[in-house]
C-alpha cells in the first residue's frame, strides 16, 4: 500500500542536528532505509517538514518506519494511505 508520511520536525532538535552537522546524515539514513518513491522537504506551518511517499506491505511496518523520526528528531508524524492516478482509476473502475 502506498503511504504518505509527513514528519514535522521539532525546531530545537532540528537546530541541534544542524549545528552538530548530523542532519544530513540522519536524513540520508532515513531515505536509504525507507527507499521512498518521492521525498519532499520544506517549511509547512513554519516548521521544517519532510513528506515521503513510500510503500508498506503491512501495518506492522508503522513502528519501524515512524520511530526514527520520533527518537532522532522529536518529530510529529502523520501517515495516511494515498493513491496515484493509476490507483485512483483502478479503484473507481470497481465502483460499478
Amino acid at each position: 500500500m502506498r503511504v504518505m508520511l509527513k514528519a514535522t520536525l521539532d525546531t530545537e532538535k532540528a537546530n541541534e542536528l544542524l549545528r552538530s552537522g548530523k542532519m544530513a546524515e540522519q536524513v540520508k539514513g532515513i531515505l536509504d532505509r525507507l527507499q521512498p518513491e518521492a521525498a519532499y522537504f520544506g517549511p509547512i506551518g513554519g516548521r521544517r517538514t519532510m513528506v515521503l511517499v513510500l510503500h508498506m506491505q503491512d501495518s506492522s511496518e508503522v513502528p519501524p518506519v515512524g520511530e526514527p523520526f520520533f527518537t532522532h528528531m522529536n518529530a510529529q508524524v502523520e501517515m495516511c494511505p494515498v493513491m496515484n492516478a493509476e490507483d485512483l482509476q483502478k479503484g473507481l473502475s470497481q465502483l460499478g
